[in-house]
């Protein structure tokens, strides 16, 4: 038996009796551009056994799982063609390193160097910032039942909250000790994102925050009140009104604004600018202030091929906005950064600009008045509603 066939025997008692952990191809010299490694570990999909691949790419990784047969086979094959000259297969008990050196391949074994892992279930439930939903928000709220069951139809509406604890979650863990954090959010709605946002802060972080709801619609308002009230979270309270004639009686540490409609989202991060806020995010929706002059500059350029489509004109539009949104934060001291975030089932996927509070000098600051300027000459923009709320 030769050493190819002999390292695959292995393998295959090693997946029989359970001590295969994982393997790795290396030293690459086949035709696949960029190819580096892939890696190989055992998986559980739906009760299943298979071999989960890893390619590893110099930009990214692409991940494929196989059936056990099928995942042997893609092994042999780029070994018999001499595409990987390393193969190495971590065992409990071995490590045993198949390599070809000189026109043949040899196979040496050495003490093990790998552990192997407690579950191989590719399908268990991801961990949730927000713990369990045996909460009496939650029950109020209609998101779960009597026994902190999450409803079928409030499943998408459960995940978006907890997508979007995960996503601040690094960034309110960062924020600097206060003996209360002052939280406001532009828009709340029915409150599920300010209510999680009251929990997670005060209940997981430990972090006591006050957090007011700013809210136009008068029977939502009395809806979370009564709410906030029953679940006991005494510094949690909605108030009517608007972004923009929202006065905060103190300053604001964090700013949230979702969903806020065209300008109302420039409002809210004025509101949070003006009155610096260490963190500020917006997930902005409806771009039409910018939309509207691009339509009427239709200025010529590299992009006019694409802009000429209504389609591409409305996604142009939503990047140039919310582009220079950052740009305008980043003017006044905030590190922005941008995530895709998931609304719900029926709203499309959009984003969540996050901007926390920096220190920025004056070059930095006239660098970025001139992309200003540039953007909305290249645009046909007069201007963009934030830079007209700041005086920039």
């Amino acid at each position: 038996m030769d050493k190819v066939s002999s390292f695959i025997a292995q393998l295959n008692i090693s997946l029989a009796d359970n001590s295969f952990i994982k393997l790795s191809l290396g030293n690459y010299k086949g035709a696949v551009s960029e190819l580096k490694k892939i890696y190989v570990k055992p998986v559980i999909i739906k009760r299943v056994l298979k071999l989960s691949f890893t390619y590893r790419f110099q930009t990214k990784d692409v991940v494929k799982n196989f059936t056990i047969e099928d995942g042997i086979s893609e092994i042999v094959g780029t070994l018999k063609a001499n595409e990987f000259r390393v193969a190495t297969m971590f065992k409990i008990n071995e490590d045993l390193i198949l390599s070809y050196n000189r026109g043949d391949w040899s196979v040496k074994s050495i003490a093990a160097t790998a552990k192997k892992t407690d579950s191989l279930n590719h399908d268990r439930l991801k961990q949730r910032k927000l713990g369990s939903s045996e909460k009496n928000y939650l029950k109020e709220l209609r998101l779960t039942d009597e026994n902190g069951k999450v409803y079928k139809n409030a499943q998408d509406k459960w995940k978006q909250i907890n997508h979007y604890i995960d996503i601040l979650s690094s960034m309110l863990g960062n924020l600097p000790d206060k003996e209360k954090l002052s939280v406001v959010d532009m828009g709340a709605g029915k409150g599920y994102l300010t209510f999680a946002l009251y929990d997670y802060l005060n209940n997981i972080l430990q972090k006591p925050a006050e957090v007011i709801g700013v809210e136009y619609r008068l029977d939502l308002v009395d809806l979370c009140n009564s709410i906030a009230l029953r679940s006991g979270f005494m510094d949690l309270n909605f108030v009517e009104g608007t972004i923009e004639a929202f006065k905060p009686k103190d300053q604001i540490d964090i700013l949230i604004a979702l969903h806020a409609c065209d300008t109302a989202t420039d409002d809210a991060i004025s509101k949070g600018i003006e009155n610096h806020a260490e963190l500020i995010v917006v997930a902005p929706c409806c771009h039409k202030q910018v939309r509207k002059q691009m339509e009427i500059g239709k200025v010529k350029n590299e992009l006019d091929f694409l802009t000429r489509h209504g389609i591409f004109m409305e996604r142009q539009a939503e990047m140039v906005t919310d582009g220079m949104r950052a740009l305008i934060m980043e003017y006044f001291g905030y590190q922005t950064k941008v995530f895709q975030f998931v609304s719900d089932a029926h709203t499309p996927k959009n984003v969540l600009v996050v901007g926390v509070r920096k220190e920025i000098d004056d070059v930095r600051r006239l660098k970025i008045l001139e992309k200003i300027k540039t953007t909305k000459a290249y645009f046909g923009l007069e201007y963009h509603y934030l830079e007209k709320l700041m005086n920039l």
